[in-house]
Order: C-alpha cells, then sequence, then structure tokens
C-alpha cells in the first residue's frame, strides 16, 4: 500500500452506499467521497499540486474532508488551518509553508481579504468539487507516487515563536492506523464521534480509522461541547459507538454531570490522550458507561498520533497515576538518561524517545529544528537510526509498564496541546508596555501563569495575546511584578516563580485570572 486512498477505495467498492462522514447538516457516502476528490484532485492536479503543500482555511465539514481527499488525489499534501485562529499566526504558517494556493470558502475569502492580504491565491472548495474528473490525469500522479510522500503538515507551538510544521508521511499514518483498528477492534460497524479539529492530530486516528475500516465518522459540531445536553443528544441520535477524545473534552462532560441528562447508549470504546487524565473524572465515565474499553494513549505529532497505550483493566484510585503503557507494534519506545545511556531500573526517570515507522518527516521549512529534534540513536553505533526526542520524562514501574513523569523542558500540555511556553513569552515581548515576562506551568491546576514586569493592566495583556495566540496559549493566570526572581547564574528563577504562584494554594491566583477578551 502506497497511498491513504487505497482505505478510501476499498471502502467505496465495499460500502458504496454507506455514510462515510457527516456533521450537522450533510452527509456523504464512500462512493460519493471517492467521486468528490477525483474531481477535486483533477482541479488541483492541473494547478501541479505535486509533493507541494495545499492549505485548507475551513472549518471541519463534510466538505472540508472532500476536499482533503482531493489534495491528495492531486499528489499533493494538505495543511489544515483553523479560522478561529489569531490572523497574525495563520500569516506565520502560510509563510511558511510558502504555499502557491490555499483552498477556501466564501467566508474564508473575505476574512484573507480583510486579515491576510499577502496570502496565496485562494480557490473556492465548491467550485473544485464541481470541476470534472479526469482519471488520466489522475493515473499519472498515481504511477509516481510514493508511500513516503507527505500526506500533512500540521503545526504545533515553537519556542521562537514562530509555528513549527511537522510533516507526516502516508507510510507513518499506513504504518499506525493498521495497528490501531486492529488493536481496539474497530471495524466496520462502528459510528465514530470526531471531537478533535482537524488541525490537531488525534483527529487523524477519526478521519482514517474510518476510512480504512468503512465505518461512519460523524463529526461532531465545535459548540457542542459548551453545550453537554446537545453533545450527549448528538451522540445517542447519531449512534456513536467510539470515542477518541482529548482528555479535556470527556472532563467537559464530567465536570458538568452531563449523564445525569442523559447516557448514550451505544459507546464502547473510550480512548483519551493529550494530557494527563483526572482518575476523578475518569471513574465519573466508568461509573455511568462501566462496560466500554478504556484506553490511555500517549505520543506526540512527531511519531504520528501515538506511540504507547494503556488499556485500563483495573479501578484507580484518585491520585493515582495512569500509566501511560506500552508501545504499540512497530514502534521502540525507550528511555535515556542525561548522558544518553539507556534507564531499564523501575522508578529512574528517563526522557522518552521513539523509533520506527511512525516518525514524522520533521519539520516544514525548518531543518535546523528538524536536526535537533530528529537525531541519532545514541545506542547504535552501526548503522543510521533516528529516534525522536519527545523531551518528555517517563519511568516504568515494576511490571515493564511506562508513565509520563514531567517535561524535559519549557514545552508543557495544556487542554490537549503541546505548547512552548517561550512561543508565549516570545508574544509578550512583542507588547511594548511588557518589560519582561516569564511564563510557568502549574501542573496540578493545569493553568498556564504569567509573571510580567511593566504597566499595562491585566485585561489589556489578555486582549493584546488574544490578537496573535490560539485561546489555548493564553495565560489563566496573570502575575504584575516589579522585578524577576533569579538564579546564582543569573537566569529568571522559574521554580521560585511557580512557588509564588502556589504558595496560598493559589487563592491570589485565582482572584487574578485570565479576564475575558
Amino acid at each position: 500500500m502506497k497511498s491513504i486512498l487505497e482505505y478510501l477505495e476499498q471502502s467505496a467498492d465495499r460500502f458504496p452506499d454507506r455514510t462515510a462522514f457527516a456533521d450537522e447538516t450533510e452527509q456523504c457516502t464512500f462512493a460519493e467521497l471517492r467521486a468528490c476528490a477525483k474531481r477535486a484532485g483533477s482541479a488541483l492536479a492541473g494547478r501541479g499540486c505535486l509533493k507541494k503543500p495545499v492549505p485548507v482555511l475551513m472549518e471541519k465539514s463534510v466538505r472540508t474532508i472532500k476536499i482533503l481527499m482531493g489534495i491528495v488525489y492531486a499528489g499533493g499534501f494538505y495543511v489544515v488551518l483553523d479560522p478561529a485562529q489569531p490572523a497574525l499566526r495563520l500569516g506565520q504558517i502560510l509563510s511558511a509553508l510558502e504555499a502557491d494556493l490555499i483552498v477556501t470558502d466564501e467566508a474564508g475569502r473575505a476574512y484573507l481579504q480583510k486579515e491576510i492580504p499577502q496570502a496565496p491565491e485562494a480557490l473556492d472548495s465548491c467550485a473544485l468539487l464541481q470541476a470534472e474528473t479526469d482519471e488520466a490525469l489522475l493515473e499519472k500522479v498515481r504511477a509516481q507516487r510514493q508511500d513516503i510522500w507527505p500526506l500533512y503538515v500540521m503545526f504545533t507551538s515553537g519556542s521562537t515563536g514562530v509555528p513549527k510544521g511537522v510533516v507526516v508521511s502516508h507510510r507513518s499514518v499506513i504504518d499506525f492506523i493498521g495497528e490501531f483498528t486492529e488493536k481496539f477492534g474497530i471495524t466496520d460497524q462502528d459510528v465514530i464521534g470526531n471531537q478533535a479539529p482537524w488541525d490537531f492530530d488525534v483527529s487523524v486516528k477519526d478521519i482514517y480509522a474510518g476510512l480504512k475500516t468503512g465505518a461512519t465518522v460523524q463529526i461532531i459540531p465545535r459548540q457542542y461541547f459548551s453545550f453537554p445536553m446537545m453533545l450527549l443528544d448528538f451522540l445517542d441520535e447519531r449512534g456513536v459507538t467510539s470515542l477518541t477524545w482529548a482528555v479535556s473534552a470527556l472532563c467537559i462532560v464530567s465536570a458538568m454531570n452531563g449523564f445525569s441528562y442523559k447516557v448514550p447508549g451505544r459507546i464502547r470504546r473510550v480512548m483519551f490522550s493529550g494530557e494527563t487524565m483526572p482518575v476523578r473524572h475518569l471513574n465519573y465515565w466508568r461509573k455511568f458507561i462501566p462496560d466500554a474499553m478504556y484506553v490511555n494513549l500517549y505520543g506526540p505529532t512527531e511519531i504520528t498520533c501515538n506511540c504507547t497505550f494503556y488499556v485500563l483493566d483495573r479501578e484507580f484510585e484518585a491520585g493515582e497515576a495512569i500509566p501511560i503503557g506500552w508501545a504499540f507494534a512497530n514502534e521502540h519506545v525507550f528511555l535515556l538518561d542525561e548522558n544518553d545511556r539507556e534507564v531499564t531500573e523501575p522508578g529512574v526517570e528517563g526522557e522518552i524517545c521513539v523509533s520506527g515507522t511512525a516518525l514524522a518527516l520533521g519539520y516544514y521549512n525548518n531543518a535546523e529544528q528538524t536536526r535537533r529534534s530528529f537525531v541519532q540513536n545514541p545506542l547504535n553505533h552501526s548503522y543510521q537510526e533516528l529516534i525522536y526526542r519527545t523531551g518528555d520524562m517517563g519511568i516504568y514501574d515494576k511490571s515493564g509498564a511506562l508513565y509520563f513523569a514531567s517535561r524535559r523542558d519549557f514545552q508543557i500540555k495544556h487542554m490537549g496541546h503541546r505548547i512552548e511556553l517561550g512561543e508565549i513569552e516570545a508574544a509578550l515581548d512583542k507588547i511594548g508596555a511588557v518589560v519582561r515576562s516569564c511564563c510557568v506551568f502549574d501542573a496540578e491546576r493545569n493553568k498556564i501563569v504569567c509573571f510580567y514586569q511593566g504597566d499595562v493592566e491585566r485585561r489589556a495583556l489578555g486582549r493584546a495575546l488574544g490578537s496573535c495566540l490560539p485561546d489555548y496559549m493564553i495565560p489563566n493566570v496573570f502575575r504584575q511584578v516589579e522585578e524577576m526572581p533569579l538564579t546564582k547564574n543569573g537566569k529568571i528563577d522559574r521554580k521560585r516563580l511557580l512557588g509564588l504562584y502556589t504558595e496560598g494554594n493559589g487563592r491570589r491566583g485565582a482572584r487574578a485570572e485570565r479576564p475575558a477578551k
């Protein structure tokens, strides 16, 4: 298999009239998806998209998935842009891509004209989907295809203030999705409830598990996660059986006691990732849906979704750590100490490192960052073996199960996203009234805390950051200080700042939390 399009084509042959994707107002069968994607692919192939990035500025929807598959038919690779992202950030991404064109809709075109006039040529998604299919042109693309071609680029936080584009190949997705669907028993009888935005790699598991198996993917409207009753009605009415959600999304239901209203009757698989799952919220779900399979998944975007899993086979007590578990097949997950020696003893921390086919191709147009993150395995001196150093610290228990322990650097996990605190600080540095800033993360309370020097009100600071950072990166707490505490080496003492916040059980911080924009 050289392309994920073979998933679509096989399912279209097996289940031509089955619903492949559905959103709030529209649905399409596998046969319709293939036909529409070929039309869009023909038009895009005529524009010379072979092995080039094609950004897509659209909300996730049935129409969007048709466009994404069309880009793949054209031999290009897609980059989903969230219209809710600030214009500055979208502009940075477009600048890094150096793309010739962008696919969007009427709302997106108006947005680009107003906010990003330097954006590449905008193509209308509806027009692409109404183009004539050119089978000869598509066959020409197919004949050249290799499984190492990029499939998509997803942008994550970068410490320099510029997002990093993770490039993932067809082969990596094929390698992972085959194992993922088989291990957790996802079949054509499933209905997958898609929560994750399509610029977030959790969604890769939804999209391609559906295409591979013939399962239906129900695209849950973003706004439903603010209204649990609407969300639960949607899950129940659409017959959703499988959830692969960010931890924060599951916690919305439990925090608002959603199951007191309704318990969807067909859910039999609940998988979660992105951050540590609070046991209290996990136990709430298990109380109301006791017969479902619950799975903790771990892994950064750079290794194609996940590298470890843990099927919860026992009860957990509040405060108890949930393992991230065991490596997926064809992925080697191991720990290295600060001297690049392998850690095998239980209870000893080491950096989580990964090798295998699932590794990304690196960062788009960013060779320096790629060289820093994707490196030769220091345990192998005989031949080239690239590994990805996650920056996460882990430990083994006596059974050999792996646990997440902490971060090695200033990258954090917050609201399901990996965030470089340095990117937030870089944005703060652009605000003229801010003399100096430092961000720390209170993992216990799951809050980003910003300390800053300068004559600026917290509310104004929050508004200013909102113009250049997505909501999930804006600090939850702002603290103004007269001066930054320093270590003996003259660096900002981050541990002391975090201690200043956590002293007094964070009560002062609660009163200084992020203001409304």
